[in-house]
């Protein structure tokens, strides 16, 4: 079976969804493309929406992780509750050099805050994860934001963290998914640094020279790849899928652990180490 094939019957427990948040011009889609491609272009062109979805071998399970990138014009109210409504994980992104995008930032931080108090089930205890990103640090010598006013934002929120970013650099791109995907209790092998590229045919075999010319063997190593023809689910299975893979998280949660403890935010005065 192909990788693509597994990431279609992959178990509720290892889907997500990963919506990216923002105002325009932050470099949303340019994290997502260091993410899933490793590569970086400087020609702005506004997004609309785009939809990716990643399919990783990790551990011998199968993990799907679908990602969002949301428009920063917002023309449709509809389009981003329904952003919200879908998601599991969210990165919130702004320009370190851009006041203006810093106060987007932290008036959809209180939109995602007031939908999470009004949505959640009362077992779940916690809110989605989130990372706050303050991406093009290359443009720090205009800095118009400093790591601790973000910080400041945080301040006793749960399942958040904190990371500055250049996406034109290179600079903790990787550093902003494992917080993340930290942050979701999902492996940190999904992060491009730690696992192989492979194509979407990949079915989980290779080839070794041994004694007697080429056998087959199985390889274990984790590995990701990206689906090439994506797209997102209609609205009205969208919001079924969310559903049934949120309400199978939930049970999870209580059957694992009726009272749990409040889990900590991550961020540290270590994030200093981040905070160029």
């Amino acid at each position: 079976m192909s990788l693509l094939d597994r990431g279609e019957n992959a178990l509720p427990e290892n889907c997500r969804r990963l919506v990216v948040l923002g105002s325009s011009k932050v470099g949303k889609s340019a994290i997502v493309s260091r993410f899933l491609y490793d590569q970086f272009d400087g020609i702005y062109t506004p997004t609309v929406e785009n939809f990716y979805q990643k399919i990783y071998k990790i551990r011998g399970e199968t993990y799907r992780l679908d990602i969002l990138d949301t428009s920063g014009f917002h023309p449709f109210p509809a389009m981003r509750r329904l952003s919200y409504v879908t998601a599991d994980l969210f990165l919130l992104v702004y320009d370190v050099s851009s006041r203006e995008s810093f106060e987007e930032a932290k008036k959809i931080l209180q939109q995602l805050q007031e939908y999470c108090s009004q949505t959640m089930p009362v077992s779940c205890h916690l809110p989605p994860p989130l990372v706050l990103v303050g991406n093009k640090f290359d443009l720090a010598k205009n800095r118009a934001i400093h790591c601790a006013e973000s910080l400041t934002i945080l301040a006793g929120r749960p399942m958040c963290d904190f990371v500055e970013t250049s996406a034109m650099l290179n600079i903790n791109i990787d550093e902003a998914f494992v917080r993340l995907f930290e942050l979701a209790d999902l492996p940190p092998e999904m992060s491009p640094a730690l696992h192989r590229k492979v194509t979407p045919s990949y079915d989980g075999s290779g080839t070794k020279k041994g004694l007697f010319g080429f056998v087959n063997r199985k390889i274990s190593e984790a590995c990701g790849a990206v689906h090439p023809n994506a797209r997102r689910p209609s609205m009205n299975t969208d919001l079924l899928m969310a559903q049934n893979r949120k309400s199978f998280l939930a049970s999870q949660i209580r059957r694992s652990s009726p009272l749990p403890k409040k889990k900590k935010s991550k961020f540290t005065p270590l994030l200093v180490a981040v905070c160029w």
